[in-house]
């Protein structure tokens, strides 16, 4: 069973009694991604539109934006690997039976076309410890009184009683796989695990407070923008 917090993170902070299998490790991003959502909500008050919902989606955008450059490091390292994949399977089954000249003739091959196989995986790590973040401070944010309803959410604390939430969780999530799988030659595990994905996202949204689904949802929805930009650019490119 997951251990939880028994009083606030920080005194003072609004991030209280959260799972705490990584007691402290995210800490500082939880305060700082707290601070900044109650200055947003903050600003919503001062335009006449209070919200938190309102406040978690522009904080998911801003996120967004300002890791925009490593998320399009990592889905241009994609868009290479995807598009020399038949010339890597052609390597490898020429080479098969010497995997040393195999891997040199890759090595080669990553070379001369600008791709990095890990070049996919840094950005990402890089961005983890934000994710994490935010999912600490949105699973069981105090909303400190203000109405924590939004659009046609009764509490934002809660799940979603409608099952809206989820369902868009699951589909965005498919969409963005399907996005960055262009490949026509995906193989049978990928095609399983763009299935089984998206059912899982929609499962344990069904479980989370309708804050943090509407994080992931949101995000997902820029993300997929993100990539559509990012392809037309790098298409564009190719053309040229």
């Amino acid at each position: 069973m997951i251990p939880f917090r028994d009083k606030p993170l920080i005194k003072g902070c609004d991030v209280l009694d959260e799972p705490g299998i990584f007691d402290g490790i995210f800490a500082p991003i939880e305060y700082l991604m707290a601070t900044v959502l109650n200055v947003l909500y903050s600003l919503t008050e001062m335009v006449g539109v209070p919200s938190y919902g309102l406040a978690i989606i522009l904080l998911t955008i801003l996120i967004k934006i300002l890791v925009y450059p490593l998320t399009k490091k990592q889905l241009q390292s994609m868009k290479a690997m995807q598009r020399i994949q038949p010339q890597m399977k052609k390597l490898q089954e020429k080479y098969k039976d010497n995997p040393q000249v195999m891997q040199k003739k890759l090595m080669e091959l990553y070379q001369k076309e600008g791709a990095n196989p890990m070049s996919g995986c840094l950005p990402m790590l890089i961005q983890m410890p934000i994710l994490m973040g935010m999912y600490y401070t949105l699973y069981s944010f105090d909303y400190g009184g203000a109405a924590p309803s939004f659009a046609w959410l009764p509490s934002l604390s809660e799940p979603d009683p409608t099952y809206a939430l989820p369902f868009l969780s699951a589909a965005t999530t498919f969409l963005q796989q399907k996005m960055m799988s262009t490949s026509g030659e995906a193989n049978q595990q990928m095609k399983i695990m763009m299935i089984i994905m998206p059912l899982f996202i929609g499962w344990i949204s069904l479980q989370f407070p309708a804050g943090l689904v509407l994080y992931w949802v949101t995000m997902n929805v820029v993300q997929i923008v993100q990539q559509w930009w990012t392809n037309r650019q790098t298409d564009d490119k190719e053309v040229a």
